[in-house]
């Protein structure tokens, strides 16, 4: 049976060959480590990305190494289908790492129809797909996929692979991904302000519930956006929920 404690935490898996075109898609020698990982384990490529957001469906925006060939990478980029892909369906499903030869990649047929994605992941052939969901320290949800293999993994070797992975993204978080929260603090009132609004209220019934001026509640709004980096109230408060300021 497997047991997490027989296995160490030191991974060192070689320079070898590089896999990234950029470094920016390999996130540096973490990256290159956590691709060295599948590779030992016979998967040609690797993919991390963290999983879509209301605000934030792109898969650009989202991506954070990737080893696929940049012809397939930049047409998925550009398809837009990620957030509506049968992967992203399947991680909002079950937690449990999946081994499947069916390409997850895709979406509807719908989505499929305005880019023909799926000629183009039949020539670059990237085989089997083992797919974890992976949860960092901040709660942070990502989705790993290996992929190149053709023969299935048994369950110690995946348990294997998801423990080597999160000790991985344990380490390499805070380098990886930017600090969890807005770059710049919110105020009280300002949270409150986006407290009040999250509950449906308008900037003149925020303003007589916190005795203030409705002036002065767009003004306090208009920072709180600024600093979430929102467009909108909306996406305001769908970043300060995500970044457990309400």
């Amino acid at each position: 049976m497997f047991r997490p404690n027989d296995v160490t935490r030191s991974h060192d898996f070689g320079d070898g060959e590089p896999v990234f075109r950029t470094e920016a898609l390999s996130a540096g020698p973490w990256g290159r480590e956590l691709s060295a990982l599948g590779r030992s384990h016979g998967f040609r490529h690797c993919l991390l990305a963290r999983v879509p957001k209301a605000d934030s469906p792109e898969f650009s925006a989202n991506l954070i190494l990737c080893s696929w060939p940049d012809e397939l990478r930049l047409a998925y980029e550009a398809a837009d289908i990620y957030a509506g892909s049968l992967l992203v369906a399947r991680i909002k499903q079950s937690v449990l790492p999946l081994f499947t030869q069916d390409n997850l990649f895709l979406g509807t047929s719908g989505a499929e129809a305005r880019q023909p994605l799926a000629p183009l992941f039949r020539q670059f052939d990237l085989g089997a797909c083992l797919i974890f969901s992976l949860h960092d320290r901040n709660q942070t949800q990502y989705v790993l996929v290996f992929s190149g293999r053709d023969d299935t993994p048994d369950r110690q070797e995946i348990a294997l692979l998801q423990l080597s992975a999160l000790e991985l993204l344990d380490a390499g978080v805070d380098a990886l991904v930017p600090r969890f929260g807005p770059k710049e603090k919110l105020s009280a009132r300002e949270i409150e302000c986006l407290r009040w609004s999250a509950a449906g209220k308008s900037s003149d019934e925020i303003a007589i519930i916190l005795d203030i001026s409705s002036h002065t509640v767009v003004s306090y709004l208009k920072s709180a956006m600024r600093k979430l980096e929102a467009v909108n109230r909306m996406q305001a408060v769908a970043r300060a929920c995500r970044y457990r300021l309400l």
